[in-house]
């Protein structure tokens, strides 16, 4: 989707439709109201007759309207001028554009980035209006023999009221369409069902990316028989049980002016399918158990975002992969497997397989000397029953590197809520017969799931994301989020801020 930002008077703009924001009680920003003047109080005839409430998400067309150049008008709600925040302002973008797809139109213009979003500049703007309409044309039908036709929208032209503001404008228009396409592949992966999206084909899908890169990335793939001589006997014994073969994936994005510079390494759980193992999950609601290969999607999603925005840092993605199934092979509960790192864990639930195959990931990091490690997982319900759908859980060895990444998750608006990783938690994981166990009871099941990785992670600053309740969304609008792509690309834009800011100061 192409993002031109113009400056001009709406109501002379030429375009198939032309999106207004409007607050409540004919209160009207200066685009809004010279759209009403235009049109001989169509706006605030509309409001003050009732017809147009302007509460926060509403959208109402009009087909036609007198004194403009568009050949639709789309008023957008934003509910009270004292109320609008980041959050209320993402709502009406949603709103804006899932009315603005189903259009018959390949074009569009909207009118949004002069709305007063506190603390929030025509860059941030633009960039979430960009995101919002990359995400809102996107549709999974590639099993559906009718599909629905695709949005026709193909252009979205970013009105700004100063020129001064433009060159913002295009700049956030440009990381929002990335990460939106980011966002857009994660939520593609997450879809795919198991007999489909497997450990081979994510595997696949590195290369894919790679080859597309033309040289910016590279993809190393170690198969089970690379894992056995390496060492990593946990994340193989979770795909015992399967007769679909692990993989640990590796990818490598190397932008900043020194090649030697620290890299960030990302890890994410690419378990395919999760059947719970031996310790078999209930059968209602197993079918969303595809999703649990969220955290590796958002991996894969967040370097798609990279490759396009192209920041001057260093990158390593890691992605480990496996299938849990029940059979002959598959571990059992008791068992003792051994790690990469030397550390003997009991297993003492086999549906708690994320960390089992993140901890050799994780050990697997140590070799890239990285500046941060965060792993992306779809870790443990109970991160659900404590935050619900809305944050995602963190967890860090490193309060600097915690709060870094609940400032991009704020930049983002993909937020997440930083829990403790006290030592009196760590006991929970107490073994009789192993360095520890796999579980820790059910008392603070996320937290000790984030303990359990922490053992593996001494040699660097480190960060957990338990992503369990806003990967995908259940019920009628069942699908994967797209998170936390934003965050994510967001944390690695940081980064780059800094290296260039740190570069500066030392000449």
């Amino acid at each position: 989707m192409e993002f031109p930002v113009q400056t001009a008077n709406p109501a002379k703009v030429e375009t198939a439709c032309l999106a207004l924001p409007v607050f409540k009680d004919g209160d009207l920003l200066p685009a809004a109201a010279k759209l009403n003047d235009a049109s001989e109080r169509l706006i605030g005839q509309l409001i003050e007759r009732g017809d147009f409430s302007a509460d926060l998400g509403k959208v109402q067309m009009i087909p036609f309207a007198p004194g403009l150049n568009a050949d639709r008008l789309l008023l957008v709600g934003l509910g009270e001028r004292d109320k609008c925040n980041e959050g209320s302002f993402r709502k009406a973008l949603d709103a804006t554009f899932a009315a603005l797809s189903e259009l018959p139109a390949s074009e569009a213009s909207v009118a949004l980035t002069d709305v007063p979003v506190p603390d929030r500049d025509t860059q941030w703007k633009a960039r979430m209006i960009s995101e919002a309409a990359t995400r809102s044309i996107y549709r999974f039908t590639e099993f559906k023999s009718t599909p629905a036709p695709a949005p026709r929208l193909e252009q979205v032209t970013l009105l700004v009221s100063e020129s001064d503001h433009a060159d913002k404008a295009k700049e956030g228009a440009r990381v929002g369409a990335a990460i939106g396409e980011g966002m857009n592949y994660t939520r593609t992966l997450g879809n795919l069902p198991g007999n489909i999206c497997t450990p081979r084909y994510l595997a696949g899908q590195a290369e894919q990316l790679a080859a597309e890169s033309k040289g910016a990335l590279t993809a190393e793939i170690l198969d089970e028989e690379a894992l056995e001589a390496l060492g990593a006997h946990s994340l193989l014994s979770v795909g015992h049980g399967s007769e679909e073969p692990s993989r640990l994936i590796v990818m490598k994005y190397q932008g900043a002016d020194d090649p030697d510079e620290a890299p960030h390494v990302l890890v994410g759980k690419g378990i395919t399918f999760d059947s719970g193992g031996i310790s078999l999950k209930p059968g209602a609601g197993m079918d969303e158990m595809k999703f649990d290969m969220c955290g590796a999607a958002s991996v894969f999603g967040t370097v798609k975002s990279t490759l396009a925005i192209k920041p001057k840092i260093n990158l390593v993605a890691i992605v480990a992969s496996a299938e849990n199934m029940p059979d002959g092979r598959a571990t059992k509960p008791g068992d003792i497997i051994k790690t990469l790192k030397g550390l003997t864990v009991e297993v003492l639930n086999t549906d708690a397989e994320g960390r089992l195959v993140l901890c050799d990931a994780l050990t697997y990091a140590e070799r890239f000397e990285p500046a941060s490690v965060l792993d992306i997982a779809t870790l443990t319900g109970a991160v659900i029953i404590g935050l619900g759908h809305h944050a995602t859980g963190l967890m860090s060895n490193d309060d600097d590197l915690a709060l870094d990444i609940l400032d991009a998750g704020e930049t983002a608006w993909d937020r997440a809520w930083h829990l403790p990783l006290w030592d009196e938690y760590q006991e929970q994981l107490d073994s009789n017969f192993a360095d520890l166990a796999n579980i820790g009871g059910r008392p603070a099941g996320t937290i000790t799931a984030g303990c359990f990785l922490s053992r593996f992670t001494d040699k660097y600053p480190w960060a957990h994301l338990d992503i369990a309740g806003t990967a995908w969304d259940s019920g009628k609008q069942k699908g994967a989020s797209g998170r936390p792509v934003g965050l994510l690309t967001q944390y690695l834009l940081d980064r780059e801020t800094e290296l260039i800011e740190a570069m500066a100061s030392n000449d």
